[in-house]
């Protein structure tokens, strides 16, 4: 039994005159005027919102964390845009309060009216967040009669508001984008369609290594790109000039590219790369093949070759899982390759499911978001649940 199929949900709790306090995730991406620049993480939360207004809760309360401002209050992390943002999609009925706890948000609550809610401050601007700090946690608590966790992507944080907060609510449950979280990647653990094929980028291998080495030997296939496939490359004894390495584990590499071969697991890596001097716009790019990458030079996306090879593999495949971009694919030098793969997914006749907010930024980029099965909103959430770790998140809710 997956971890969290055996937990209360909100539809399993009775709303109606209690004050509701709802974990969310609102860590959205900003541009340098404070925009949103992807709403993706604010919808994901709508169908919980609404149901808890719907069945008569006497307050709404709701609380995300931005960023890592590390305990104290940093301006350019404040949530007023995502409060003006969620007021637009639901009709007006959003109060914000430049707090999280104490006076402020007392008073807030006093004038709440049935049917608004209330979004608080960046839970993060208080060190007692981060630090799992059980007063902290019982302060939180007090506002609400019922806790309601819809942060999946959180849920792997060991966090006051995630984990701590539970012991001290009468009630503690998850809300549904949390269980259609669960619902869906739980399935690829317990039941995925053959061939299963992980494809696996960004920049650092030690964010990965712990879901590469779970799956070996329960997963056909393996593609990796992105800037963590340089340090598979630099294992198999090739030079790879200025591109990012993860010497830290590259003998942990080494073993898994051994494991993978004895377990029947096929680790696939690119074939060709798109090299240049520096990240830049108007950079002098080259397409090389891997055993050729010169001195001097930095692979920074995976060439068409590779495209071709791993849209090949997808093709095929009954259930693929994605993290991580292929490339810097903010820059158009560089986006070919995370382009290419989610095109590939989007066309794959398979259960497809992708997790991290740069990868639903990819998919987004690439306009095929509506062809993939599960967009997950946890990135380390996500590879941490897949690699069958306990999340503090799901472990701290009620059981059924």
């Amino acid at each position: 039994m997956i971890t969290g199929l055996s937990k209360k949900t909100v539809s399993d709790v009775d709303l109606s005159g209690k004050r509701v306090f709802l974990r969310v995730d609102f860590n959205v991406p900003l541009d340098s005027d404070g925009n949103i620049l992807d709403d993706t993480r604010i919808t994901a939360h709508l169908d919980t919102i609404r149901y808890i207004l719907s069945k008569g809760a006497k307050q709404l309360i709701l609380a995300s964390h931005f960023g890592r401002p590390k305990g104290k209050v940093v301006p350019s992390m404040g949530l007023a845009p995502v409060a003006k943002r969620l007021n637009e999609l639901l009709d007006g009925k959003v109060k914000f309060v430049d707090d999280c706890v104490g006076p402020k948000v007392e008073s807030a609550l006093s004038q709440l009216k049935q049917g608004e809610l209330l979004l608080l401050e960046n839970l993060r601007f208080k060190p007692g967040e981060t630090a799992n700090d059980p007063e902290f946690a019982k302060q939180l608590a007090m506002l609400c009669d019922v806790y309601i966790d819809d942060a999946f992507s959180a849920a792997h944080r060991a966090h006051a508001s995630v984990a701590e907060i539970a012991k001290y609510v009468p009630v503690a449950a998850q809300g549904f984008l949390m269980e259609k979280e669960i619902f869906n990647l739980g399935r690829l653990i317990e039941a995925p369609e053959q061939p299963f094929v992980v494809v696996l980028g960004g920049a650092k291998v030690k964010e990965k290594i712990g879901l590469i080495t779970s799956v070996v030997g329960k997963v056909d296939t393996m593609l990796i790109g992105g800037g963590m496939c340089f340090t598979f490359l630099k294992a198999k004894g090739l030079s790879i000039g200025d591109s990012l390495l993860d010497e830290e584990n590259l003998e942990s590499i080494a073993k898994v590219l051994d494991e993978a071969k004895s377990r029947g697991t096929s680790i696939v890596l690119p074939v060709d790369v798109v090299v240049a001097k520096e990240v830049a716009d108007d950079a002098e790019t080259t397409i090389v093949p891997v055993d050729k990458i010169p001195d001097g030079k930095m692979g920074l996306d995976i060439g068409p070759g590779t495209i071709k090879l791993f849209a090949s593999v997808i093709k095929t495949a009954g259930t693929v899982f994605w993290n991580g971009p292929m490339g810097v694919f903010e820059k158009p030098a560089f986006a070919a390759g995370t382009m290419g793969i989610a095109k590939a997914l989007a066309a794959a006749n398979a259960i497809t499911a992708i997790g991290g907010g740069e990868t639903i930024s990819a998919v987004n980029m690439a306009g095929v978001a509506n062809s993939i099965t599960h967009i997950s909103t946890g990135g380390g959430a996500s590879l941490e649940f897949l690699a069958g770790k306990t999340l503090p998140g799901i472990a701290a809710l009620d059981d059924l």
